[in-house]
């Protein structure tokens, strides 16, 4: 059984920078390369730098959302500004959210391995609540002890 909790929070806004995922949502080897290549697109370009420039604290959000019946990718952070390279604000609703934690050796395979352990595992155990849609993140919140530490945050509604 995969360890989460579930967990109260207030809504917030995330500014993103985003690509949309044109794989298949069955492809996971396709997405996730894709969203490999976004990630190295806004480092090497300076874009994440901007948007880290305006956050209000040291989180990195890695946000997957349906937008308009596409599957969209987003690095974002917590901030109340906004960027010309922005491409979205993102809206996360105040509610519940089933919360898994982590850690590995860099940030997309802290992502990966969350998102996974999240949507393969927890959501199918889960069974007194149920996701519904809207925004879902993977938080960076840092390193400790020479790994990436985060956490995966998914809003649910009690079933």
């Amino acid at each position: 059984m995969a360890d989460y909790t579930i967990e109260e929070k207030d809504s917030f806004i995330v500014l993103g920078i985003g690509t949309e995922l044109k794989s298949d949502y069955t492809d996971f080897a396709g997405i996730t390369k894709e969203k490999a290549d976004f990630w190295q697109a806004v480092n090497q370009d300076g874009r994440l730098e901007k948007l880290k420039a305006v956050a209000a604290n040291d989180y990195i959000f890695v946000v997957n959302e349906a937008v308009n019946n596409k599957m969209m990718h987003y690095a974002g952070v917590m901030t109340e500004e906004t960027i010309p390279e922005a491409s979205r604000i993102i809206q996360f609703p105040k509610g519940e959210y089933i919360v898994v934690t982590g850690e590995a050796n860099t940030e997309e395979e802290l992502s990966n391995k969350l998102t996974g352990i999240a949507f393969g595992e927890v959501l199918g155990e889960a069974t007194h609540v149920a996701y519904v849609g809207g925004p879902n993140t993977a938080v960076i919140m840092g390193q400790r002890n020479g790994s990436i530490y985060g956490e995966m945050w998914i809003p649910v509604v009690r079933q």
